[in-house]
């Protein structure tokens, strides 16, 4: 038997060091996982157009309101909102087991393009960069209202996005929801602690030691972080200290539409799929009176694949009642996506 220990042999916990959570780490169960057979799921065609698509230009959507004929990125109210700015306020509660607070915001939809059949890792490095901006475009009018802005995109039918369209929702909040709030704590620990921003100190040890990097350019890396949860999840952060997608320059930003090029095209290569996953930015919270040096921005992808296109994780069981657990390493991942070709299969020759 051996008595040492090997990380890719035997199972272990993880600390993760932005929510205070441990993930279990049991690669026994899956060794090597990219050794199996690779399936190929089916991908229904999507029509380049579809007036019935309520995103996509010059459709009618559920409330009637019909969309431009945009050609670029587009940005409307989500007709369906899970946050609304005037809503009355709950009652004091005098029982500290039934508490309740207002809750306000706004809730917006964007389209990344006209064209229904195009996604991310097959739109142009200019097309890209037309999303960031949107991005930041919104966020710079929303956060005169609200604390927290969540970028989001859920991607594919198995992440529950219900539209075939390249797409995602931005959500305005008067609150500071769970995870960001979660993460403030311990990055203002840390940097109380330490004088240095938590997740700049990690990127500089990340290309340091080099196993978790997936692709790296002059301003930002991709990665599996040490602490992932899902298969092949990744984090995008800037090369140097930034809080907000708003505090970006120029050369960042055209810098971070080539490198969300070649980190979606390489996901999208590893089971020759469109590959689903949910991402969203995290930055500081917009409260201009409030000191947040201890942040560092960054983006988050939780894919769901774990095997194959068609053979996905599930949280269910033990992950759910007890803490999330992962049958590869991160530094496995990381390889594996690493080696992947920057060439989208579908433009190969």
């Amino acid at each position: 038997m051996n008595s040492r220990f090997c990380a890719e042999e035997h199972q272990h916990i993880r600390y993760n060091p932005l929510n205070d959570k441990w993930i279990l780490v049991s690669p026994h169960r899956a060794k090597r996982p990219w050794k199996g057979q690779v399936e190929k799921a089916f991908e229904t065609d999507i029509p380049e157009h579809d007036f019935k698509n309520p995103l996509c230009p010059g459709a009618t959507r559920a409330n009637g309101e019909v969309n431009s004929f945009y050609e670029s990125t587009y940005v409307f109210p989500n007709d369906f909102p899970a946050l609304l700015e005037n809503v009355p306020e709950p009652d004091p509660s005098s029982h500290p087991l039934f508490q309740a607070q207002a809750a306000k915001g706004e809730c917006r939809v964007m389209c990344f393009h006209p064209k229904s059949n195009v996604t991310l890792p097959l739109m142009k490095n200019e097309e890209i960069l037309e999303v960031i901006n949107t991005w930041i475009k919104e966020m710079l009018e929303l956060r005169t209202k609200y604390k927290w802005i969540q970028i989001f995109e859920n991607k594919g039918e198995v992440m529950g996005c219900s539209n075939p369209h390249p797409h995602c929702q931005i959500w305005a909040s008067s609150f500071l929801p769970d995870e960001p709030r979660a993460e403030d704590s311990q990055q203002l620990k840390y940097f109380q602690k330490n004088n240095q921003p938590l997740l700049l100190n990690y990127i500089n040890e990340e290309i340091e030691r080099k196993v978790r990097i997936v692709v790296m350019n002059d301003h930002w890396v991709a990665l599996v972080p040490y602490w992932a949860v899902w298969p092949f999840e990744t984090m995008l952060l800037p090369r140097r200290h930034v809080l907000r997608l708003t505090d970006l320059n120029e050369e960042e930003k055209s810098s971070l539409a080539e490198i969300m090029k070649k980190l979606l095209t390489k996901y999208d290569n590893l089971f020759e799929t469109s590959f689903p996953y949910s991402m969203g930015w995290h930055g500081a919270p917009e409260d201009k009176e409030s000191d947040y040096s201890h942040w560092q921005l960054h983006a988050s992808y939780y894919p769901p694949l774990l095997r194959s296109a068609s053979v996905k994780k599930f949280m269910v069981g033990y992950e759910m009642l007890a803490q999330a657990q992962r049958d590869l390493t991160a530094e496995q991942a990381a390889e594996k996506l690493r080696l992947l070709p920057d060439v989208h299969y579908k433009l190969r020759e």
